[in-house]
């Protein structure tokens, strides 16, 4: 049996995540971004106890199929975004289309209904996180960080990177305190 759950999206979550489990007693197989698989079913009480305690740590179960799939794609798009090394050779319509086993006009359309922006702007949203992360921990160059999070060229990153933040690669290097967005709030 499978349990989805939202906002899951680092692996410091699926720690709180195993945790709670483990607190009302539910036995897992794998804990992944997103998707728990559980040795057996659990009691609707322990499921109950489970909501309520995700639900205060920020995490929040699914129980339809939508919400499902939205969730699905979020978690294919930060796990290639945030956790796959270097660039894919290949587009992201057809990544989740295979992945999801749906067809990419649906989730685009399924997606954006929903969310209120479209699959790319969101895409779009986690490779600047991404490039903001890169460069607080300055051990990159700028043509590296374009190179590992897919961009073109450092142009083309540099000009989403202002057109997304208001502000300069460079300019963003110089703020203190890095305006960041964590991973569930984007």
């Amino acid at each position: 049996m499978k349990l989805y759950i939202r906002n899951m999206v680092c692996n410091r979550c699926k720690m709180a995540v195993k945790n709670e489990l483990e607190k009302v007693g539910i036995a897992t197989e794998q804990v992944e971004l997103g998707e728990v698989t559980l040795k057996t079913a659990p009691e609707p009480m322990q499921l109950e106890q489970l909501r309520n305690s995700l639900k205060s740590l920020g995490f929040e179960l699914i129980d339809d199929q939508k919400s499902l799939l939205i969730e699905q794609i979020k978690t294919q798009i930060i796990e290639l975004v945030h956790y796959s090394p270097g660039p894919q050779p290949f587009k992201l319509s057809v990544l989740l289309a295979d992945k999801l086993q749906h067809d990419y006009t649906y989730l685009s359309n399924l997606f954006s209904s929903v969310e209120g922006q479209t699959i790319e702007k969101y895409h779009i949203a986690q490779k600047i996180e991404r490039v903001k992360e890169l460069l607080v921990y300055n051990e990159l160059t700028l043509s590296e960080i374009a190179y590992q999070t897919g961009y073109s060229s450092v142009a083309h990153l540099s000009a989403q990177f202002k057109q997304v933040t208001g502000l300069t690669t460079s300019a963003f290097k110089e703020l203190k305190g890095h305006k960041r967005t964590s991973l569930d709030n984007l």
